[in-house]
C-alpha cells in the first residue's frame, strides 16, 4: 500500500539535502536551465523562461496534492552556506502498480560531485522504504552516459533500452536506457544512510 506525506519534509544525507521548493528558488532554477544540456536530456523547454520557472514552482503543490509527483531541491553544504544544486523528483507515479520514475537535472556548477548520486539515493528510500512504491525507474536519453553511470552508482541497474521512446523538440524521436530498482533490490544495495 502507497503511504502519502501531508506534506513534503526535508531529507539530508551528509551535505546533500532535498526539500521543498519556494518561491526563492525561482531565480535559481531559470538561472540553471539557461544551460543547454539541460533541455537537451530532460523534458525543459529549450527557451526556457522566467514565466516558465515561475510555474514550475507554483504548480508543484498541485500535483502533489493529487498525488503526481514529489518535488526536491536539491541544496550541498551546510546551514546558511548551502547552494542550490538541481532538482530532483518522483513522477509518473502509479498508485495501483506501487511504481514511480525518477526524475532530476543539476546545475552545472554541481555536477561530477557525486551530489546527485547521494540525492537519487535519498530519494530512492523515501520512496521505497517510507512511500512504498515497489519499482522506481529511470529513463535516460542513450546518449546522456553521465546520467546512466549515476544511476547504477545510485543502486539502480539497467534493464535495457526502449526504442524510439521519446520525441525530442525538434522532432527527433529517440531510444531511453531503461533503468530501475525493486524493493528487493534496494533491500540488497547498501549505501550510508
Amino acid at each position: 500500500m502507497i503511504w502519502w506525506p501531508n506534506e513534503i519534509a526535508t531529507l539530508s544525507h551528509g551535505l546533500v539535502t532535498l526539500r521543498p521548493s519556494t518561491e526563492n528558488d525561482i531565480d535559481a532554477i531559470f538561472n540553471a536551465c539557461q544551460d543547454p544540456l539541460i533541455p537537451a536530456f530532460t523534458t525543459v523547454p529549450a527557451h526556457y523562461t522566467m514565466d516558465h520557472a515561475i510555474e514550475f514552482v507554483r504548480s508543484h503543490p498541485f500535483a502533489f496534492a493529487e498525488r503526481r509527483e514529489i518535488l526536491f531541491v536539491i541544496e550541498h553544504g551546510n546551514g546558511s552556506d548551502a547552494q542550490f544544486a538541481g532538482v530532483i523528483s518522483l513522477h509518473t507515479i502509479n498508485v495501483k502498480n506501487h511504481t514511480a520514475e525518477i526524475g532530476y537535472w543539476m546545475d552545472s556548477s554541481a555536477r561530477g560531485k557525486g551530489i546527485c548520486t547521494t540525492a537519487a539515493q535519498i530519494i530512492t528510500d523515501l520512496g521505497i522504504r517510507e512511500i512504498g512504491f515497489r519499482r522506481i525507474e529511470g529513463l535516460v536519453d542513450t546518449d546522456n552516459l553521465a546520467s546512466q553511470r549515476l544511476l547504477i552508482s545510485a543502486g539502480y541497474e539497467k534493464e535495457g533500452v526502449l526504442r524510439n521512446k521519446v520525441t525530442r523538440d525538434d522532432g527527433r524521436q529517440i531510444d531511453m536506457a531503461l533503468f530501475a530498482v525493486t524493493t528487493e533490490s534496494w533491500e540488497s544495495y547498501s549505501w550510508n544512510r
